[in-house]
């Protein structure tokens, strides 16, 4: 409980910082914190850049012709980022770059629902072989492997979890249409799955829309992560926040 109250209390400091709410004394304690806290810089990252791609998104709509610059709050927050960031070799932070969904799904080896490296049997590997294509750039052998142990699967929640990776793999090769066709394979067997799975699908899912600038479908898919009040429900609420203003 204490615990949850601390991480609840910086991300509070976080968005007052981002939103200029912060003394001086005040951010120079926040970062001193931070500086310690990799979790919460990477949340200020997502924070700080969600902010500008929502404010993208309105001028697109609105089709603006006149480029709007970040306040110079704004441009602090990316300034000091990018410095500290880099101590924590953290990708895909550019203090030009604006980041709207997520850019890319993390791949790993697989990991059961606790988080954990995960032993339950040979048919595990194949995740663990399939990502380590994708790693090398062998991105079709790696979903003609997932897709080949789809087709033999039975098991619902391995389905659900060979869908989800292969969502991922086509998310992280920019084929953000075809992924989301894997990630609703999962959601279709909503009742079945473990909720850790269902969770990213629906937020993948929702990132994928966003992708593809159909924010209604992302709105409503990031809404069902958040509702699931897991892992997700801190930085979709960001999400859903912005993407309210951005209709």
């Amino acid at each position: 409980m204490i615990e949850s109250i601390e991480h609840n209390d910086i991300e509070e400091k976080i968005d007052r910082y981002v939103n200029g709410q912060l003394s001086e004394k005040e951010i120079e304690e926040l970062w001193i914190e931070l500086i310690q806290d990799e979790y919460h810089l990477d949340y200020l990252k997502s924070v700080a850049n969600l902010k500008e791609a929502v404010k993208n998104k309105k001028k697109q709509k609105e089709k603006a012709q006149v480029r709007r610059y970040w306040s110079y709050s704004a441009a602090a927050v990316i300034i000091v980022l990018v410095t500290v960031l880099s101590v924590f070799n953290i990708p895909g932070l550019d203090s030009s770059a604006s980041v709207e969904p997520i850019a890319s799904i993390e791949l790993d080896y697989y990991r059961s629902a606790d988080g954990t490296l995960s032993d339950n049997g040979e048919d595990k590997q194949v995740i663990s072989d399939a990502i380590a294509l994708a790693n090398t750039g062998k991105f079709d052998q790696a979903v003609s492997l997932l897709n080949t142990e789809l087709e033999k699967a039975s098991d619902i929640e391995w389905k659900a979890e060979l869908n989800l990776n292969l969502g991922s793999l086509y998310y992280n090769e920019g084929s953000y249409q075809k992924s989301t066709e894997y990630f609703q394979n999962v959601i279709a067997a909503k009742e079945s799955v473990n909720v850790l799975v269902l969770e990213k699908a629906y937020w993948y899912l929702g990132n994928a829309y966003f992708q593809l600038d159909r924010l209604s479908q992302a709105q409503q898919n990031i809404q069902s992560a958040y509702d699931l009040n897991g892992a997700y429900r801190r930085v979709a609420k960001s999400y859903l926040d912005a993407l309210a203003t951005a209709k």
